[in-house]
């Protein structure tokens, strides 16, 4: 009788183990061609990186699609990630500036999807299942006592992690933009 061979736990998953870079490998490049994160960032201001972030998202395509990616669910840390590390893939700024701008830019984030009138938007990753984060009663309408109309009222950005100039640019040029996309996205 014939044994099977049992299938081992990479076969499974359907990944090659030998296909993979030989340690040291990436030492071998060429010192002439360096990656972009390699060399020196573009940027080494905190305000200017954050601006050329608030200016990347708020391109009408890109704009539109955030948009619709906020409304299907994504989490806007996982948004934020990805559009850090692109930047600093392309040389933007180092890593330690990558990490400093992930805190103003789910703001941004945050701004967006308030424009976009998306109230049920997902701040981080498993936000529904972290105990901690939980809020009892949570489910109850808060009565309003002061009687203004709510559609008035701006996004809560944090003045501190953004610098007065991104400030003044969500709160002027933002919401139009937003209402731009979101229209002409309706239109379609």
């Amino acid at each position: 009788m014939a044994e099977k061979i049992k299938i081992n736990q990479f076969e499974e998953v359907g990944v090659n183990p030998f296909n993979a870079p030989i340690p040291g490998e990436s030492l071998t490049a060429s010192p002439e061609t360096p990656k972009s994160w390699e060399r020196p960032p573009e940027t080494t201001d905190q305000d200017d990186a954050m601006m050329a972030v608030y200016m990347a998202l708020t391109q009408q395509t890109t704009l539109r699609q955030l948009v619709k990616i906020i409304d299907d669910g994504v989490p806007l840390d996982e948004i934020a990630q990805v559009v850090l590390y692109k930047g600093y893939t392309e040389g933007k700024y180092n890593p330690d500036m990558m990490l400093n701008l992930a805190e103003p830019t789910i703001y941004l984030l945050i701004a967006i999807a308030d424009y976009a009138d998306i109230k049920d938007y997902v701040l981080y990753s498993e936000e529904e299942d972290d105990p901690d984060t939980e809020i009892t009663g949570d489910d109850v309408e808060p009565v309003n006592m002061d009687d203004d109309e709510e559609e008035n009222k701006k996004p809560v950005v944090k003045p501190d992690s953004l610098s007065k100039s991104l400030l003044s640019r969500v709160d002027t040029e933002l919401e139009s933009k937003v209402q731009e996309a979101t229209t002409e996205e309706v239109e379609e």
